[in-house]
């Protein structure tokens, strides 16, 4: 059966039946230049992968921080370069786990985190100087930023040696996922508050990750992907430089987080064409070096494009979405397991979602040469239609003045997307293998799901246990300065790391914020 919705990619570009050179115009864009050199459109580095491997790094969280911490040590031994952390969301909505809100939801889709004595719990044997760690928070990431910190000086390891990534984009949050707290306005100078605070006390820390990733999973094309990210971006940017920042100061530590979806060929050129346009960004808007011109980032295979019909297929359909953003050039990968569309990821689906990667590494080939599609006729004029409709976003996104007064159009435009998508796979113009295209009975895939009442009353004795040892009253001072900071527009990030020492919980810190800034309410 032919299910056919034209030759088009998911950004609506025609798709002809042959490229050659008078497909690709180049006109008005930068040549793709070399490896290394600007604008990057080849890569950031001459070698990319003929040295070594991009980072593989697994998103990993569950219910405990001792569950994580078992998972995260069986990676490392597996062979995995990098931590991702990933975050339960009474921890995102800066809500305790006794909090009457979080009821239901603690430890459900990440590690449940109050105290710093959790965080420590969770890095327990893993030594936080030789391994970096991403940490997929946005909200409450000065927060869990700070207790990172605090369990490292607790170590005696110093600041200077921590490497790794906090999210910290919160303007996407208010466009497509929606784990926001506070209004735009100072939700951005917590934003702004963790690029200072890095750039001054953790050198080797990326102060943000810029995702696309979230937007692509609400329904975004490729080319929406594109723009939205970039014009989050340049808000960040245009905040750090309205707070007294140089653009050599934190744009170096800027990284990207975009998704690999299913067209391999689109995907590549959407990243070839992420380089290409920021390149141009930083160097004609805000006066930026070679150096704070490239676009670094990390990929993560698509959680919307899984099934949870036939979900031995998703291990084909990742192992493609792996190959295009390994094709793309892509700086660390998360590769996703084939039950996350039923459960949390079992034990051997993550151990063959990384196998993937490193079947990806060391079998096929891909790291002999870079950008090996590179001067494909058709990769070209991909990459150059993909910069043409983002450019179009991007201008009008500033004609509505920024990526912050522009949040509820690039909703409308992900809303409009999605629904198109919808309607395509329930008319069946769209084919998706096990679905509306050879469905049949599939075997039964065990499913292990935690007792996770079990694990919120455990959660919850744990906090409580805390709150009876600590000194209420060091307590109250410590969110008292933290509270200070906030009213004086001064850096909250020392006194959150001071607060956190003295176990004051990421729902208190949070609260006393909301007290001060109130909440985003959606018009």
């Amino acid at each position: 059966m032919s299910h056919d919705r034209g030759r088009r990619t998911s950004s609506g570009i025609e798709i002809e039946r042959v490229y050659g050179p008078a497909d690709v115009v180049n006109q008005g864009v930068p040549a793709p230049g070399a490896p290394g050199e600007w604008p990057f459109t080849r890569g950031v580095h001459s070698d990319m992968y003929r040295g070594r491997p991009w980072t593989m790094r697994q998103y990993a969280g569950f219910g405990t921080a001792e569950e994580t911490n078992e998972r995260f040590r069986y990676l490392l031994d597996s062979g995995q370069t990098g931590l991702s952390v990933a975050f339960d969301l009474p921890t995102q909505m800066g809500l305790d786990s006794d909090d009457p809100r979080a009821n239901g939801e603690v430890g459900r889709v990440g590690v449940a985190v109050d105290t710093l004595d959790d965080l420590d719990r969770l890095f327990a044997e893993i030594p936080l100087d030789r391994v970096s760690t991403s940490m997929t928070i946005n909200s409450t990431a000065g927060i869990l930023l700070a207790m990172y910190v605090a369990v490292a000086d607790g170590r005696g390891i110093a600041r200077g040696n921590l490497a790794g990534t906090v999210q910290n984009d919160i303007l996407k949050e208010f466009i497509a996922r929606g784990t926001y707290i506070y209004p735009v306005e100072p939700s951005l100078r917590l934003v702004t508050d963790i690029f200072s605070f890095c750039s001054e006390e953790l050198p080797r820390w990326n102060s943000t990750s810029i995702s696309g990733y979230h937007m692509r999973e609400a329904g975004a094309t490729a080319a929406q992907e594109l723009a939205f990210t970039l014009a989050n971006a340049k808000e960040y940017v245009r905040r750090a430089l309205d707070r007294g920042l140089e653009v050599e100061q934190f744009a170096p530590r800027v990284s990207f987080f975009f998704a690999a979806h299913n067209n391999l060929f689109e995907e590549v050129a959407k990243f070839r064409a992420a380089r290409r346009l920021w390149a141009r960004i930083v160097r004609d808007e805000f006066g930026g070096s070679d150096f704070s011109c490239r676009l670094r980032f990390h990929t993560q295979t698509g959680g919307s494009t899984l099934t949870a019909q036939q979900p031995l297929n998703n291990v084909v359909r990742v192992t493609v979405q792996a190959l295009a953003a390994v094709l793309g050039g892509t700086q660390s990968l998360h590769t996703n397991s084939y039950d996350e569309a039923l459960a949390l990821p079992g034990a051997e689906a993550a151990r063959l979602a990384l196998r993937t990667q490193q079947v990806l590494a060391e079998e096929s080939g891909v790291r002999d040469t870079v950008d090996p599609l590179g001067g494909s006729y058709y990769v070209e004029s991909l990459t150059e239609r993909l910069e043409e409709l983002a450019g179009t976003y991007l201008e009008r996104i500033e004609e509505l003045g920024g990526a912050a007064a522009a949040v509820p159009f690039m909703t409308e435009e992900i809303h409009r997307a999605a629904y198109a998508w919808q309607l395509e796979l329930e008319s069946g113009e769209r084919g998706v293998v096990g679905v509306n295209v050879y469905a049949e009975n599939e075997p039964y895939v065990p499913i292990v799901v935690p007792d996770y009442e079990e694990l919120q009353q455990s959660q919850r004795r744990r906090l409580n246990e805390v709150r009876a040892r600590r000194d209420g009253d060091t307590v109250e001072k410590a969110l008292a300065d933290v509270t200070a900071a906030a009213q004086a527009e001064i850096n909250v990030l020392p006194a959150m790391v001071e607060a956190v020492k003295v176990r004051a919980t990421v729902g208190e810190i949070s609260a006393r914020l909301g007290e001060l800034w109130g909440s985003y309410r959606p018009s």
